[in-house]
């Protein structure tokens, strides 16, 4: 079964690409091991795209923009994947989803596609297997991957961990809305776009656009920028002002990295990344165990009544798992 999905991936059928997805996402562990072997083959094709996360902040037009500059990117002959990440409810763990309906046109568009998921437990604004979906999509034979995150917010920059280009989306605001972005995801930023840069808004996006223009010039200078980068720029969804410009920028940046060989390296540095991470989440995975779960709750009670203390039960809870205590 696993082969059938893999040579129809590769052929871009949309509907195996969406069956495809749901494997990867799935945490059965014979689905783990069946996407893991549909991976693998699917790596071996080479196929690249070029991935830009985007995150903005509520209410800023995100899948308005997304939709746009999906619709333009279309229109140049390219095929466009959108993965977007849903927040989860913490009672029921549950997503509305609802990016397809926001984005009618993209989504009906034969050259494009949509695939909301869910963020569950994962933190950093992106889905646990947002990256292999990525992998997917590329197999697909899609040119450009864009990753929507959940929001914006310091842990936000995980994505940048995923694509080679981070967006940030802004609204126009006054000067106090520089206090509303952290400073660790305007580091990690590539571009920012304020967005409605349009009618009575245009003169205050104005001033947001210098703003964040200043602001990018205190940060310190990354190595794998040219001269500059990061820049801030206007665009507006609504009207497809700003998008053609914001592309080529995007396109500038990407080459500039791929002759000074940083573009490379930055994939290989994320590929380091998410096998720690994969690590982690399997030592992680161990707690859920029945015996480990008991095990917890057991030094947890002797935490609570003072036999043990915090440090001391950690090291008994690891050494249980054949892990050496810190």
């Amino acid at each position: 079964m696993t082969q059938d999905l893999t040579q129809r991936v590769l052929a871009g059928e949309r509907r195996a690409l969406a069956r495809a997805i749901t494997l990867v996402e799935s945490a059965r562990k014979d689905h783990r091991a069946q996407a893991a072997d549909m991976l693998a083959h699917l790596r071996s094709s080479g196929r690249t795209a070029v991935r830009i996360g985007l995150s903005g902040t509520p209410g800023v037009g995100k899948s308005t923009f997304i939709e746009t500059f999906g619709m333009m990117l279309l229109a140049k002959g390219l095929k466009v994947a959108v993965l977007a990440v849903d927040p989860s409810s913490t009672r029921s763990g549950g997503s509305i989803l609802g990016d397809k309906t926001r984005m009618d046109r993209l989504a009906r568009a034969s050259g494009a596609f949509i695939r909301p998921s869910p963020s569950q437990t994962h933190l950093g604004g992106v889905a646990r297997r947002t990256r292999e979906a990525v992998t997917v999509c590329e197999a697909a034979g899609y040119d450009v991957v864009l990753v929507e995150t959940v929001g914006v917010g310091q842990s936000e920059t995980v994505v940048a961990e995923i694509t080679d280009l981070f967006v940030l989306l802004l609204a126009p605001a006054g000067g106090d809305e520089l206090q509303g972005v952290k400073r660790g995801i305007m580091e990690t930023a590539d571009l920012i776009l304020v967005n409605k840069a349009d009618g009575d808004l245009k003169p205050m996006a104005t001033r947001t656009c210098a703003d964040y223009a200043g602001a990018l010039r205190l940060l310190r200078k990354r190595v794998q920028d040219p001269p500059g980068y990061p820049k801030a720029l206007m665009v507006s969804a609504l009207q497809d002002h700003g998008l053609d410009t914001a592309w080529h920028e995007m396109q500038a940046l990407i080459d500039w990295r791929r002759t000074k060989g940083h573009f490379a390296a930055r994939r290989q540095d994320q590929a380091q990344y998410w096998f720690l991470q994969e690590v982690r989440d399997g030592l992680l995975g161990h707690l859920t165990t029945p015996a480990a779960q008991h095990d917890l709750h057991r030094l947890s009670q002797q935490v609570a009544a003072g036999v043990l203390g915090p440090s001391e039960a950690a090291t008994k809870m690891l050494m249980g798992l054949g892990v050496s205590g810190t």
